[in-house]
């Protein structure tokens, strides 16, 4: 936090209300740093990492500039992964709550096009979506960005990465011509120079981090040959016992071995890649989230967008070419005042890439102790099983299903108390229910013997 309070900005008073409600007094660097040239309609192009706070730099900006009298589309913000996308705009209604009859539509691919349809007839303000389903309803004819004022695009490296670069430019093609352009990225390479020019009118360029590493986080680099990687990532895990930590390997094949290596050694654990379909990826950041799963097993491309509170470690089981990532990848533990830990493995053929990180970060990384990896402890002798599991229930917003109507079945003739129940995911067609292990049985019968709503439901738990 910087000592600038929000109240010295001219915003709207119900923008200022909205951000006393949920707590936020003083601006983060990249909110101080961006928000004086946004809020004047400037075009930026802003380094911020997830958890900096730019998704509240730039919805103040976006809500600031409404006129919510008017029903059309005034402004579209792009996002990578339909998760980022979902968190944006949750950011982006809980800032708008004073705000009367504020419509923010989510448009993103994996899910069916027709509610999207429907929800788009009776029109919105603001959309926040993914390129490729903001693409599909543009070929459809079921959208039109002919009075978006105001474009943003968050975590631009990362659609560039996944290939949207084509999509984009179809997209701002359909946009007006007079309009602000907001680009937020973690990492600048040559493809954000490059869309940049294409997209923006001389914009102001802010960094607000600097590449460093945090002072929050503990980072330990391990030599290792490549050939006992997966088992010195058993050691490290037995040596710091993490509650939750996120891995990352850079190919899908790496994160699938990874993860069934993990299990068989009694270890809890999920791989998230690009291969999995939509439900299959809701599952897995639903079950590591709510504690139901310790270990996630990524590609860098696939975790983007993640916002796990309360995550304890990251170990890079191999290290990433681009130093920039490095930094992205350990900036998601010790978070919020929290300790983190950093741990990195490194073949001798991969020194190189341990040199340009420290180089990038202005630091070296010391070394773990070597007898971390030298003196393995039996696994069998420690639990490492998650304290929840979670519990798939057939049936979610489409349903008129809410949180309180779940906790209310599973709580019925007290059967659980609510201290036994953990975090509730309702989506469209599903929800998802973390339940303490020792009464995921009985959990599952409340639903699926009794109802909720006067309505039963089908319902599984996940293992």
């Amino acid at each position: 936090m910087t000592d600038q309070p929000f109240s010295q900005l001219a915003l709207r008073f119900e923008l200022l209300d909205a951000l006393d409600v949920l707590g936020y007094t003083h601006m983060t660097p990249i909110q101080a740093a961006s928000l004086p040239p946004l809020l004047s309609g400037d075009d930026l192009i802003a380094q911020a990492r997830t958890g900096s706070g730019k998704t509240a730099a730039f919805g103040l900006g976006l809500l600031q500039a409404l006129e919510v009298e008017r029903s059309d589309a005034q402004a579209l913000v792009l996002c990578p992964t339909r998760e980022l996308a979902v968190q944006v705009t949750k950011a982006l209604r809980a800032l708008a709550r004073p705000l009367p009859n504020v419509k923010i539509l989510t448009l993103c691919g994996g899910v069916p096009i027709g509610p999207q349809l429907a929800s788009l007839a009776h029109g919105a303000h603001i959309l926040v979506g993914t390129p490729g389903r903001i693409d599909d309803h543009l070929r459809k004819g079921s959208l039109t960005l002919d009075s978006v004022g105001q474009l943003v695009l968050d975590e631009a490296d990362r659609m560039l990465d996944m290939g949207f670069r084509d999509t984009l430019e179809r997209i701002v093609a359909q946009l007006p011509k007079r309009r602000q352009t907001l680009l937020f990225s973690a990492t600048f390479p040559e493809d954000i120079e490059t869309l940049s020019a294409a997209i923006q009118r001389q914009p102001e360029r802010i960094t607000v981090d600097a590449p460093a590493a945090h002072e929050a986080i503990q980072q330990r680099a391990f030599t290792v040959e490549k050939r006992t990687k997966f088992d010195a990532i058993i050691a490290l895990l037995l040596h710091y016992r993490p509650e939750s930590a996120l891995l990352f390997c850079n190919t899908k094949r790496d994160c699938d071995a990874l993860a069934s290596h993990l299990n068989a050694e009694g270890f809890s654990a999920l791989a998230l890649h690009g291969d999995l379909e939509q439900r299959q990826r809701d599952q897995v950041l639903v079950r590591f989230a709510n504690r139901s799963v310790n270990l996630l097993v990524a590609t860098d491309v696939a975790s983007r967008g993640l916002d796990i509170s309360g995550l304890d470690a990251v170990i890079s089981v191999d290290p990433t070419p681009d130093a920039e990532i490095h930094l992205h990848r350990i900036g998601r533990t010790g978070r919020a005042g929290e300790r983190g830990l950093a741990l990195a493995l490194f073949t001798p053929q991969e020194t190189h890439r341990r040199e340009r990180i420290e180089a990038y970060q202005g630091s070296a990384i010391a070394d773990g102790p070597s007898a971390v990896l030298e003196n393995t402890p039996d696994t069998g002798d420690i639990k490492q099983y998650a304290p929840m599991i979670t519990l798939d229930i057939d049936g979610g917003r489409k349903h008129k299903l809410r949180a309180g109507d779940v906790v209310g079945a599973l709580t019925r003739e007290g059967a659980l108390t609510q201290e036994q129940i953990g975090k509730i995911d309702v989506f469209d067609t599903a929800t998802y229910v973390a339940v303490h292990n020792n009464v995921a049985k009985q959990a599952l019968r409340q639903i699926q013997e009794g109802r909720i709503k006067g309505k039963r439901f089908r319902a599984r738990l996940l293992r």
